[in-house]
């Protein structure tokens, strides 16, 4: 699915201008805004058209929507809780899943990337999703940042780490789960996301893409409540048309 051009959210050296430059951010794009109207959105400035459009794996009169993200990336983790709206506002005929991107290896993501494909060949990667944000920057277990040093954690958090936070969260067996982490079908699911993310041009996380065709950002879409209109307003233009209810018939003179 996806690689990196991305030069992100790089770590700066103080910890706390870190934490108080995302609750800025967290105000200003979580504050309430006006509704817009479907027809204010404009094309190459809120969302961005995919060409060629990529290919999706939901069946007709589906539509799939793509967050891309990594647990390590500290936009997505303030993020998260908009995506947990986002899809409670998605049509029933929306599948939405999650690809996660490997962008900054200074930052721990190629691990991330990979235990979320573990967790996701053995079924547990929707109920753990939430608890390995919390893992990363609530509880610290599975910190990439060290707030004595504020530096980036030597050594980061490996494979063997995520194997344990799992068999807590999920009861799997860490052996289960690190041989799932290093086996041909999570290689694959690797090249396949950084693939994807190279042909989708994601340049930051986290980043929506609306059937295989539009990308969207936060910044693009002018905050969290916006992107959630512009979402649902992306999805309905992608879904197909519902037929007319058929007219009552009047009724036959007796």
């Amino acid at each position: 699915m996806r690689r990196h051009l991305l030069l992100l959210l790089g770590w700066p050296l103080l910890w706390p201008s870190l934490l108080g430059s995302l609750l800025m951010g967290s105000l200003l794009l979580g504050a309430a805004v006006p509704a817009r109207a479907a027809g204010d959105w404009v094309q190459g400035s809120n969302y961005f058209l995919l060409r060629p459009a990529l290919p999706t794996s939901v069946a007709p009169g589906k539509v799939e929507v793509t967050e891309v993200f990594s647990y390590a990336c500290p936009a997505c983790n303030r993020f998260y809780p908009v995506v947990d709206r986002l899809r409670a506002a998605l049509p029933a005929n929306v599948e939405f899943d999650f690809v996660p991107a490997a962008f900054r290896a200074d930052e721990d993501w190629p691990m991330f990337q990979r235990a979320f494909f573990a967790a996701q060949t053995l079924g547990i990667d929707q109920r753990t999703h939430d608890a390995m944000f919390d893992a990363v920057w609530k509880t610290g277990e599975l910190a990439v940042f060290d707030p004595r040093t504020q530096r980036a954690k030597v050594p980061a958090p490996g494979i063997e780490d995520a194997a344990r936070f799992y068999a807590r969260v999920a009861a799997v067996k860490p052996e289960a789960f690190v041989a799932s982490a290093n086996s041909f079908g999570v290689d694959v699911k690797i090249r396949q996301a950084d693939q994807f993310i190279r042909a989708a041009q994601v340049a930051e996380t986290p980043t929506i893409i609306v059937n295989g065709k539009y990308r969207v950002t936060i910044g693009a879409a002018g905050g969290d409540e916006q992107l959630i209109e512009l979402v649902k307003y992306l999805v309905a233009q992608e879904s197909p048309a519902q037929p007319p209810s058929p007219a009552h018939p009047a009724p036959k003179p007796h």
